[in-house]
């Protein structure tokens, strides 16, 4: 018996993610199951592909619930460095809202980076916080969400043409 593929899935880390909607209309279009992972109770779009998930008020609960699950052929959406990091570990593809994917080569980069300006608005070196989010973020974002779920519906599909042969 063989065993059935695995379904790309989008897992959102729907707390105080702004591209919520885009998300939707990509997976309704593409026919990409969704599950929006939030701590409490939010709104989400009646169609059977969107799931809501309330993960629980605890500290990291909805990044639990979404690392847990993230595997090979699934897309994440976070802004949320550290479990961006454990889910490009658990070998998923990870997206942060404004459309700049996060990869093995990157991730480490990135961590030590958040790490170091972290420490440095706790001394009072920096006050600011990271640009405010700009239309250019959400199209870099719509294009970026829609190309990684085409190249991996296209790398799942490969095998199973070749198999066929």
């Amino acid at each position: 018996m063989t065993e059935k593929p695995h379904t790309t899935r989008i897992y959102v880390d729907a707390d105080a993610c702004p591209v919520k909607d885009e998300i939707y209309r990509v997976a309704i279009r593409l026919g990409v199951p969704v599950s929006v992972v939030a701590g409490s109770f939010i709104r989400v779009p009646q169609d059977p592909l969107i799931e809501r998930i309330a993960a629980g008020s605890g500290m990291d609960a909805a990044d639990d619930w979404i690392a847990e699950r993230a595997r090979p052929g699934d897309v994440v959406i976070t802004a949320d460095i550290p479990l961006a990091s454990r889910c490009v570990k658990a070998g998923a593809e990870v997206i942060a809202p404004n459309g700049k994917p996060f990869s093995e080569q990157s991730i480490g980069m990135t961590l030590a980076m958040r790490n170091l300006m972290t420490d440095l608005r706790a001394s009072g070196e920096i006050t600011g916080g990271p640009r405010s989010f700009s239309p250019r973020d959400r199209s870099t974002f719509l294009s970026t969400l829609d190309q990684t779920i085409r190249r991996l519906q296209r790398r799942r599909a490969e095998p199973a043409a070749t198999s066929q042969d």
